[in-house]
């Protein structure tokens, strides 16, 4: 028993990673949408209760000078052409982040998304120049383009209730290109009187921006000296600056952290806590901070501020508009409002659930969207939502009549396209369940994020080897974390469809006794005793020492001797990091980490949540075995 101790100085391959950026995004968007919605109201009331008040306040100038340079814009252009810029910085982020860690990391499913997108652009502005062909209107065709994909997610979680998350994701997976195809006919479409020299030195400065992305420079002040470089520089050619922020996002890499680079940073904090001086504690900080992508730091950093300050603050000064009985009776009939209307609430879902279709049947399934068909039609009504890039072209495009006009549409169309939606998910509820979960959740083959499949010779399972759903955790037996989750997971264990696995993760960096602990629970498998075992270790995680464990073994009445001998000479070490090694190839970031049915679950492990996550798995298995 003296050997044990030796064994707890040796080092574990783990690897850490972003918990959940994806859901954090949708949370923050859906989260926003009730203060951005506010904020409309406000400039609603605003307009029509002190009409002159609204409009002298956002005309008022605000300037700022260096020397003999004055930059001088009212406070509306400082928010569309300012503030807005980080609002753009933030849809580039996530556009990269789904490149690199999304669903469009499997790049033939990248097909779907942008052609989907673009007929979603497509459709609804060739609508408005049927109603606006010839007349003064015609040249604001982009304002009837693009989705606002915040608004769109807030009011999905509002009339869509009980929609799966996989939708949410298709949604943002679509919309993303045509953010990104906004911001292009913004530059292109909507910029006047282009000044070559200053748009060639935005481009020189984005080019220089791009090289120190590709060498991994740290330095933030050289980006935030060189972003105000090109958006200085756009504003002065001509081209709308906000393009700056969506450009500086799409260099913003989002990856994994690798395993040394996270070993490294464990061992910076161990010589700051041995030894607490402001030199190692900025070593340690950096060292922590490194790790994290720099995708992952920057939405951090400004996604909460762009949703909830931001956007709200960009309705507030743009979406005040005066109205009265006699104006919406002319607006109603007016070209503009018309082509806006019928193109968001007909010529969106109708493309979309076209394009679809067609992608579908041609490639004979190979790109087939990644939800049911109902999912894609509610995706396509909710996407008639266009709100802030829409109102930002039309500022653009339009003032005065034509300005309120354009603003009575895009209003209008927020709220028929969240009645259509709630018509279709509404309707897709009432379907009996099998048919409700194909409808919402398709029979597209999904990604699996756990590389190495259960093996029922060599996995340990607890529950029906037949069952539909599998449960896979990753676990330590000295985090607390695990052992919280271990009563949420004797919960759904009561479920008798449902199988579960443990593969050991043992973090050694933070958990000096969790590698014997392991291995200890190995040695007691060999004796017909792992979960018996694996119940005793998570149950006592503060007693963990050789003597404990060897009282463990005693007391499930197994051959001690043997079992210290088996975990003296390493036996099932090897076993031990196979499971590391399948966690480090998945992409784990720590303990607990759960898969279902092979995907990754992020978010709460509640048991709420989790009977959640494995009733959609379930429904999803039924599909899959239908269709085999």
């Amino acid at each position: 028993m003296t050997d044990f101790p030796a064994l707890l100085s040796g080092r574990t391959n783990w690897r850490r990673e972003f918990a959940a950026p994806l859901r954090a995004f949708l949370r923050t968007e859906a989260g926003s949408s009730g203060v951005l919605a506010a904020a409309i109201v406000v400039a609603i009331l605003w307009a029509n209760v002190l009409p002159g008040m609204y409009d002298d306040f956002w005309r008022t100038d605000l300037s700022i000078g260096l020397g003999h340079n004055v930059l001088s814009m009212d406070l509306r252009e400082w928010i569309n052409s300012g503030l807005m810029t980080l609002f753009f910085l933030v849809v580039g982020l996530e556009a990269r982040r789904e490149f690199d860690l999304g669903d469009l990391r499997d790049r033939s499913r990248f097909v779907l998304p942008v052609l989907a997108g673009i007929g979603g652009m497509v459709a609804p502005v060739l609508i408005y120049l049927a109603f606006n062909a010839g007349g003064e209107g015609s040249h604001g065709w982009g304002v009837a383009m693009s989705t606002d994909t915040a608004l769109a997610l807030g009011l999905l979680a509002l009339v869509g209730r009980g929609v799966p998350d996989r939708v949410r994701v298709f949604l943002l997976t679509v919309f993303v290109v045509d953010d990104l195809l906004a911001l292009v006919v913004i530059a292109v479409v909507y910029s006047e009187n282009i000044q070559v020299m200053p748009l060639v030195a935005a481009i020189v400065a984005f080019g220089v921006v791009l090289g120190l992305a590709l060498f991994h420079v740290r330095k933030a002040w050289m980006y935030v000296v060189l972003g105000v470089i090109m958006w200085a520089a756009l504003l002065k050619s001509g081209v709308d600056p906000v393009v700056a922020g969506l450009a500086i996002g799409l260099t913003a890499s989002a990856y994994s952290p690798g395993r040394e680079e996270l070993e490294e940073a464990s061992g910076l904090f161990r010589l700051f806590r041995e030894q607490p001086t402001p030199e190692l504690a900025r070593s340690a900080t950096i060292g922590l901070t490194a790790t994290i992508s720099p995708n992952e730091r920057l939405q951090y950093l400004y996604h909460p501020w762009t949703s909830y300050l931001i956007v709200p603050l960009f309705g507030l000064a743009n979406a005040g508009v005066t109205i009265d009985a006699a104006f919406l009776g002319r607006a109603y009939t007016a070209p503009i409002t018309l082509g806006i209307l019928v193109g968001y609430v007909v010529g969106k879902p109708v493309a979309v659930t076209t394009v679809s279709w067609l992608l579908d049947r041609l490639s004979r399934g190979r790109f087939r969207p990644t939800v049911g068909w109902a999912a894609v039609v509610g995706s396509g009504t909710i996407a008639g939502i266009g709100f802030t890039v829409s109102l930002l072209i039309a500022t653009i495009a339009f003032e005065g009549p034509q300005l309120a006009e354009a603003k009575v549409g895009l209003l209008s169309a927020v709220i028929v396209a969240s009645g259509l939606t709630w018509l279709v998910f509404h309707g897709a509820k009432l379907l009996s369940p099998p048919k409700k979960a194909l409808a919402l959740l398709g029979d597209a083959e999904q990604l699996l994020d756990l590389t190495d499949p259960v093996d029922p010779e060599r996995d340990h399972i607890r529950g029906p080897e037949t069952a539909s759903v599998t449960l896979v955790e990753y676990g330590d037996f000295e985090c607390p974390y695990c052992g919280m989750a271990e009563p949420i997971v004797r919960d759904v264990l009561q479920d008798d469809d449902l199988r579960f696995v443990w593969r050991h993760l043992p973090l050694s960096d933070v958990h000096p006794r969790a590698q014997i602990a392991a291995e200890v629970s190995e040695a007691a498998a060999k004796q017909g005793a792992f979960w018996e075992m694996h119940d005793l270790l998570l149950a006592n995680q503060d007693n963990l020492q050789p003597t404990d464990l060897i009282g463990y073994a005693e007391q499930l009445g197994l051959d001690t001797a043997k079992l210290h001998d088996d975990v003296k000479r390493h036996v099932a070490a090897a076993r031990v990091a196979q499971d590391v090694e399948s966690a480090d190839t998945s992409g784990v970031s720590g303990t607990p980490t759960f898969f279902v049915n092979g995907q990754r679950h992020y978010g709460a492990y509640d048991v709420e949540t989790l009977k959640a996550a494995i009733k959609t798995a379930r429904a999803r298995a039924k599909i899959s075995a239908r269709r085999g």
